[in-house]
């Protein structure tokens, strides 16, 4: 999406995708202190999980992704793949929460046929959640599952699939624009977004549009 932008990535799920509330609380701390030295402006967040009372709009973790955002961090966090609602950390109030904008296409993840999975609002505290949508089902990815014999890339569905095509997205706005505050980078995807006419706890402002987004009449 942006191949000038430099990655830092940051394990905190092992090899079968699972991990703990504490190896996310780590990742988060280690951005909270290193930041500023490695310029990191975004920060995409492809994992979450069902709210509960650990995870829920009080808890540690939404508490903490909040917290990157108020440091000037553009945050992008997955809907979640749970159709009917969203998973934590996507309920967070300032963040910019992603779902899938094609996920009415049948999709047979391994065996498992499924579709209409990404997660929709309103959260529990009834703020409108996705803000926007992106292409999330049967997407080209690099095969982090990868082994000796076996490609090296796969097709995968989901939401995390959707986010970081937003995430890739503001990268090229904020080379283009460097000095865009991340308040002003979620008003102007609002602002830019294609409408879908989908039911808004589903599309929230629309389906996210590249070549509006960097539109200079758009400034």
């Amino acid at each position: 999406m942006a191949p000038k932008a430099s990655l830092v990535a940051l394990k905190v799920l092992d090899d079968k995708g699972n991990g703990k509330l504490s190896h996310m609380l780590a990742g988060i701390s280690w951005l909270e202190k290193k930041w500023d030295q490695y310029n990191i402006r975004i920060v995409n967040i492809s994992i979450g999980a069902v709210c509960t009372q650990m995870t829920g709009e009080e808890s540690q973790l939404v508490k903490a992704v909040n917290r990157l955002w108020d440091l000037g961090i553009v945050v992008c966090v997955a809907a979640g793949n749970e159709g009917n609602k969203v998973t934590t950390p996507g309920i967070c109030r300032k963040t910019i929460t992603v779902g899938s904008s094609d996920d009415d296409i049948m999709v047979d993840q391994y065996g498992t046929i499924y579709k209409n999975y990404s997660g929709k609002g309103p959260t529990s505290s009834c703020v409108c959640k996705p803000e926007i949508v992106a292409p999330g089902t049967n997407i080209i990815a690099a095969n982090a599952m990868n082994s000796r014999l076996s490609k090296p890339y796969t097709m995968k569905s989901g939401t995390s699939m959707s986010t970081p095509i937003v995430s890739g997205a503001i990268a090229l706005l904020l080379e283009k624009y460097p000095i865009m505050s991340n308040k002003e980078v979620k008003l102007r995807l609002k602002n830019t977004a294609k409408n879908l006419f989908l039911p808004q706890n589903h599309q929230g402002w629309g389906q996210l549009s590249i070549v509006n987004l960097l539109k200079d009449e758009h400034f």
